[in-house]
C-alpha cells in the first residue's frame, strides 16, 4: 500500500511539474470554479457538494448517487491512441464523497514499463521544419513572380496572394509559439495580456485568410473553365475583398464575442463551441465549396480529355487526368476535408500530425508546383538568362575594342563570335506567343 501511494505521488508530481500539465490543471481549475458559480450561485449546502480534487471537477450529488467523470485532460497524453479514455467514479455517502475508484493511476496512466515518446515535441519539430521550408520557398517564389513583368497576370496575382497568405500563416505560427510556449517560461498559462490576445487574433486571421485564398483559387479556376469570356480584372477586385475582407469581419466578430462572453486566458482554447464556430463555420464552408468545385473541375477535365479533338490513347488521357488531379489537391486544400466536420477533441493525435505536421509543407508544395516547375516561369527565367548572357558578351567585346591588347588571342574572339551567333539565333527562334501564354492548368 505504501509503495503504491509513493508511486502515485511520484507520477502525480511528474505530471503537475511539467509545463503542459501545470497549465492544463490551471485551466481545468478555472473551468470548475466557473461551473460551481453557475450551478450553485447561492452556496447551497449539499451532503456531497461541488468539489475540485486538484485533478478534476465533481458535481454535487445526493446520498446514494454515483458520479462518473472521464480521466483528467492532461492524462490523455499518457494514454495510447488506441486506448479509450478511462472513467473514474465517486460515491456520495452520508459521510461525504468516497475515494475515487478505480484510482487515477490505475485507469488513466500507462504502465511503468511503457515508454512514451515526446509526441507533441516531435510534432512541433515537424511543423517548425515544414513552415520554415515553406517560408523560404514561398518568399523566393514571390520574388520571382514580382521580378518578371511578363508573369504579371490575373492568375499569377491570385497565386501571389495565396503565397502571401501561406507566408503570413507560417509567421503567425512562429509568433504564437514564441508567445505561448517560451522555453524558459512555464507560466504562459497565466497570461491574460492584451498583447497575448492580439497574437491569437492575428494567428486566427492568417489561418482563415489562407483557407479563403485556397477557396478563391478553386473558384477562379472553375470560372475559367466554365465561362469562355469574363472580366478577370473586375473579378480579381472581388476576389481580393473576399480573400482578405471576409476573414477580417469574422475574426473581429469572434474577438468581440470572446471579449464579452468568454474572456479567459490568452484565448488559445476554444471550449465555447458556439463562439468558435464564428471562425470554424466559414472555414468549413470554404473547404466544402472547394471540394464541390474540385469535383466539378475533374468532371470538366474528363470531358475535355475525352474529346475527339484531343489526341492520345486512353492510358495517356487518364495519366494526364491523374497528374492534374494531384496538382489540384494542394492548391485547393482538398486534404482538409478529412477532418473538416470532426469535433476538436476527436482523433486529436491524427489531426495534429495531419493539419500541423503535413499541412505545414503545403506552402512548399504549392510554391514548387505553381512557380518553380511552371513552364511559363521557367521559360521567362531562361529568356532573361539568355538576354543577360548576350549583354555580357557584348560588354566584353566593347571592352576588347577599347583595349586591343586584350584581343591578341584569336581563340577568344572566335569563341565569343560563335556563342553570340548561337544565342541570337535561339532568341529569334523563341516564340513570343509561348512566352506570353496563360496556362490555366499545369499538365
Amino acid at each position: 500500500m505504501r509503495g503504491y501511494l509513493l508511486t502515485a505521488i511520484f507520477l502525480f508530481l511528474r505530471l503537475v511539474t511539467s509545463e503542459s500539465g501545470h497549465c492544463i490543471i490551471k485551466r481545468e481549475h478555472e473551468k470548475c470554479m466557473e461551473m460551481i458559480e453557475m450551478h450553485n450561485p447561492d452556496g447551497i449546502e449539499f451532503v456531497c457538494p461541488w468539489m475540485w480534487d486538484n485533478l478534476t471537477c465533481w458535481q454535487a450529488a445526493d446520498v446514494g448517487e454515483v458520479v462518473t467523470v472521464k480521466c483528467p485532460e492532461f492524462f490523455h497524453d499518457f494514454m495510447t491512441p488506441e486506448e479509450e479514455i478511462g472513467k473514474v467514479n465517486r460515491n456520495c455517502t452520508e459521510y461525504g464523497w468516497s475515494e475515487p475508484y478505480p484510482h487515477y493511476v490505475d485507469i488513466c496512466l500507462l504502465d511503468d514499463n511503457t515508454t512514451k515518446p515526446d509526441y507533441f515535441a516531435s510534432v512541433k519539430a515537424l511543423y517548425t521544419v515544414g513552415y520554415s521550408t515553406s517560408l523560404v520557398s514561398l518568399t523566393t517564389a514571390m520574388v520571382i513572380l514580382c521580378r518578371f513583368r511578363k508573369l504579371h497576370c490575373t492568375r499569377n496575382f491570385i497565386h501571389m496572394n495565396l503565397f502571401v497568405s501561406f507566408i503570413l500563416r507560417a509567421i503567425s505560427v512562429f509568433i504564437k509559439d514564441g508567445v505561448l510556449y517560451p522555453k524558459e517560461d512555464s507560466e504562459h498559462c497565466f497570461m491574460h495580456t492584451v498583447a497575448c490576445k492580439a497574437v491569437m487574433i492575428f494567428f486566427h486571421y492568417c489561418v482563415m485568410s489562407n483557407y479563403f485564398w485556397l477557396f478563391i483559387e478553386g473558384l477562379y479556376l472553375f470560372t475559367l473553365l466554365v465561362e469562355t469570356f469574363f472580366p478577370e480584372r473586375r473579378y480579381f477586385y472581388w476576389y481580393t475583398i473576399v480573400g482578405w475582407g471576409t476573414p477580417t469581419i469574422c475574426v473581429t466578430v469572434w474577438a468581440v464575442l470572446r471579449l464579452h462572453f468568454h474572456d479567459t486566458g490568452c484565448w488559445e482554447t476554444n471550449e465555447h463551441t458556439a463562439l468558435w464556430w464564428v471562425i470554424k463555420g466559414p472555414v468549413v464552408a470554404s473547404i466544402m465549396i472547394n471540394f464541390v468545385l474540385f469535383i466539378g473541375i475533374i468532371i470538366i477535365l474528363v470531358q475535355k480529355l475525352q474529346s475527339p479533338d484531343i489526341g492520345g490513347n486512353e492510358s495517356s488521357i487518364y495519366l494526364r487526368l491523374a497528374r492534374s488531379t494531384l496538382l489540384l489537391i494542394p492548391l485547393f486544400g482538398i486534404h482538409y476535408t478529412v477532418f473538416a466536420f470532426s469535433p476538436e477533441d476527436v482523433s486529436k493525435r491524427e489531426r495534429l500530425v495531419f493539419e500541423l505536421g503535413l499541412g505545414s509543407f503545403q506552402g512548399f508544395v504549392v510554391a514548387v508546383l505553381y512557380c518553380f516547375l511552371n513552364g511559363e516561369v521557367q521559360s521567362e527565367i531562361k529568356r532573361k538568362w539568355r538576354s543577360w548572357t548576350v549583354n555580357r558578351y557584348f560588354a566584353v567585346d566593347l571592352k576588347q575594342q577599347r583595349h586591343p591588347s586584350l584581343a591578341s588571342s584569336g581563340v577568344n574572339g572566335g569563341t565569343q563570335l560563335s556563342i553570340l551567333s548561337k544565342s541570337s539565333s535561339q532568341i529569334r527562334m523563341s516564340s513570343p506567343l509561348a512566352e506570353n501564354a496563360n496556362i490555366s492548368l499545369p499538365t
